[in-house]
């Protein structure tokens, strides 16, 4: 028997969208009002998905917390995402935040057992990342 858990954290952060790539008109017209060259900010909901099963070993509730919490929540919380070093050469869509977590989750859980990762950004607006499983 195979079961799926999903936890569900939190953290305040700012950012800006924003690309170096892109003129100062082209990223107004690409991001809008999260162009702001004040940024913005968001009450971002993580949501992480941990496979467990009988045959398996599980992680407990407290250390995929503790982890989380160390690896996700105290780096972003109150921060500017624009500034983290992960961010250097990306934007920092959700798209990218989202992803980003996974691969710094991914190596402090159990080999396979993180499923996938949700980010809920604001209340229209959805972000998951599950790495690919092999060829297809």
């Amino acid at each position: 028997m195979q079961f799926t858990m999903t936890r569900r954290y939190r953290f305040c952060a700012a950012h800006r969208l924003h690309t170096d790539h892109l003129t100062p008109e082209e990223n107004r017209t690409a991001f809008g009002k999260c162009n702001n060259p004040n940024g913005h900010g968001h009450n971002y909901v993580v949501l992480v998905t941990v496979r467990s099963g009988a045959n398996e070993g599980a992680v407990a509730l407290e250390r995929l917390d503790r982890i989380v919490e160390e690896t996700i929540v105290e780096r972003f919380d109150h921060q500017d995402l624009n500034q983290d070093s992960e961010f250097a050469a990306l934007t920092t869509t959700g798209e990218n935040l989202v992803k980003l977590i996974w691969n710094l989750l991914a190596p402090k859980l159990p080999a396979g057992i993180l499923e996938k990762v949700g980010v809920i950004e604001t209340r229209d607006n959805y972000f998951e990342y599950a790495a690919p499983t092999g060829p297809r």
